[in-house]
């Protein structure tokens, strides 16, 4: 398994995080999503044939932005 973990702009209320985890969870192969308000950061655990790249995407696509 792979984590990988986001300083992320843009997490600025509930229901940000509820569509940025939504949006992660719909990913096959991930496998836990977390999303920290108090610190602006996303830490997710994922599988094959998910990537970072498929990560970030879904993310910015929300209106975050990885930084």
């Amino acid at each position: 398994m792979n984590t990988v973990h986001y300083n992320v702009t843009g997490l600025n209320n509930n229901s940000i995080k509820t569509q940025v985890k939504n949006v992660l969870d719909e990913l096959d192969g991930v496998n836990k999503v977390n999303v920290d308000l108090g610190r602006s950061t996303i830490e997710v655990d994922y599988n094959e044939p998910t990537s970072e790249c498929d990560i970030k995407e879904r993310i910015e696509h929300v209106g975050c932005k990885v930084e």
